[in-house]
């Protein structure tokens, strides 16, 4: 199946735009986590989540106005938004802070919201779930998570290097970790927090995103065996062109299943689908403009050096050859003498 009849599109003329507009994205995500820091979620940063189910959803002010009557400091820190679909008039709180990690005092924060809740008379409403995570729990999480994504990294770095050439693995690293900040830093944007179903599709997107990359890399390493004599550019340009189809049918088919998570997947897997819309998008975007324009940037770097593919066997140089054809002429004439 064809998207696109022999694409001819230069892409590599266009990297330093790509970079630009990346940069752009980045350094507005760090710019929103400095002023406004970053969403973490009560797996992370600790805390009690409750979520209440009324028979008619009382006004967001109601509900707050009742727990800061109960929480010391007017509720500093308490969360307070609309769960779900609006037909399940659900609204969740979170209260940031448990108390110590030990008993029955870690629900002591559910109770006293379910009690300021009911003493406010904002009408019938039942518990629909409650999660709690101690403070101790969250940073184990958080330190974990950190440990997951960076030991990834390493393994992609090593096998990379081992399957191709250390200039693909940089790429390759480079690619993905621009990968990582642009994700992050729509988190930032859009405010969604940073749970583990987030940390699992960050994960999943850089193995997606991965993929694609060595994809275009081996087509590249194969390129490089008929077209030695060529420029780097155009060779990677060709080797992008060519597996162009094969990219477009992949991240098309991929988004529209995580589109459909994300409308129809309910409010828990709603950071997960968000995450993976938005690492499809830039993984592809990566893999095309960001991975290939590394390695040519690495490779002049190192005074214009061509890649040489790496293959099971190589041909004799010519110099070779004729040597050992004298050689074999020389044993025939001492035999016939």
């Amino acid at each position: 199946m064809h998207i696109l009849k022999n694409p001819n599109f230069n892409f590599i003329k266009y990297r330093w735009h790509a970079l630009v507009l990346s940069w752009v994205i980045i350094l507005a995500g760090a710019g929103v986590v400095m002023t406004k820091g970053l969403s973490l979620g009560v797996e992370f940063s600790g805390g009690t989540i409750v979520i209440l189910r009324f028979d008619a959803v009382p006004g967001i002010d109601q509900v707050r106005s009742a727990l800061d009557k109960t929480f010391p400091g007017g509720g500093q820190g308490v969360v307070v938004q609309r769960y779900g679909d609006v037909s399940q008039r659900e609204i969740m709180v979170r209260v940031p802070h448990v108390g110590k990690e030990s008993g029955t005092e870690l629900v002591s924060a559910a109770d006293d919201v379910t009690k300021a809740i009911a003493a406010a008379n904002l009408g019938k409403f039942t518990v629909e779930g409650t999660e709690i995570v101690g403070p101790v729990v969250g940073q184990d999480l958080r330190t974990k998570g950190l440990l997951a994504t960076v030991l990834s990294l390493g393994g992609i770095l090593l096998y990379i290097t081992f399957r191709f050439q250390l200039s693909f693995a940089v790429g390759a690293v480079i690619a993905t970790l621009h990968d990582l900040l642009i994700t992050m830093a729509f988190l930032s944007f859009f405010r969604y927090d940073l749970s583990l179903n987030v940390i699992a599709a960050v994960l999943t997107l850089t193995g997606y995103s991965m993929n694609d990359t060595i994809v275009i890399f081996d087509r590249v390493r194969e390129n490089l065996r008929g077209m030695r004599r060529d420029n780097l550019n155009d060779v990677v340009n060709v080797s992008v062109n060519q597996t162009l189809n094969r990219t477009i049918i992949t991240g098309g088919t991929t988004l529209l299943s995580v589109v459909a998570l994300f409308f129809f997947g309910g409010e828990v897997l709603r950071g997960f689908a968000f995450v993976m819309i938005v690492g499809v998008l830039t993984g592809t975007y990566s893999s095309i403009f960001i991975a290939a324009a590394i390695v040519t940037f690495w490779r002049h770097g190192k005074g214009g050096a061509r890649i040489v593919a790496s293959a099971p066997t190589t041909a004799p140089s010519a110099r070779t050859a004729a040597t050992a054809r004298q050689r074999k002429s020389s044993r025939d004439g001492a035999r016939a003498s």
